[in-house]
């Protein structure tokens, strides 16, 4: 069953919008990642690793469920379906994957930000190269889903050939009806 075409583009603009969304703040994160790891001053590097638990939980992560929502709603209201194609099936892994990663990694950014809260911790051990490698690694995985969702790679799956059999057998079932009355 698909959506109104009205419904269908709205949750393809919701889609969207928070999917890029989120690349646009895993891409913020990469920046104050760089800033964490290589700033010269005290106050940047700590500030750096401050934001970044706060920003996550209010930017990051509604982005992420969000995405994961929408896309959710938009495969069940379309006719590409959530089981269908295994380009919507790699996207949704990807997705859950990122954003179980992300609230697992939510714990790191909590004793980051502490690290940096205390005035006697060493520069050094405020520094921390993993916000570096997380932010390189979503943006890698969700250009991934990016391409995903734009180049639509053939393969269905076994259910969605069943599916689409399913669907030639009620369409040449409809049409033999429509030719008997006539």
């Amino acid at each position: 069953m698909t959506m109104p075409r009205r419904l269908r583009k709205l949750a393809l603009v919701a889609h969207v919008t928070s999917s890029v969304g989120w690349v646009g703040a895993v891409a913020a994160f990469l920046a104050l990642a760089v800033i964490g790891v290589t700033s010269q001053d005290p106050a940047t590097v700590r500030g750096a690793y401050l934001v970044m638990e706060p920003a996550a939980w209010y930017v990051l992560v509604p982005l992420a469920l969000a995405a994961l929502l929408t896309g959710v709603v938009q495969s069940l209201g379309t006719p590409w379906g959530l089981l269908r194609h295994y380009w919507v099936l790699f996207k949704l892994l990807i997705n859950v994957v990122a954003t179980g990663v992300l609230l697992i990694y939510m714990g790191t950014f909590r004793s980051m930000a502490h690290m940096a809260a205390d005035p006697k911790a060493d520069l050094s051990a405020v520094r921390n190269f993993s916000p570096l490698l997380h932010s390189v690694l979503a943006l890698v995985v969700l250009l991934l889903a990016m391409i995903l969702a734009v180049y639509k790679p053939r393969g269905v799956t076994p259910y969605g050939q069943r599916k689409q059999q399913a669907e030639r057998e009620s369409r040449s079932a409809s049409s033999a009806v429509s030719v008997s009355q006539v």
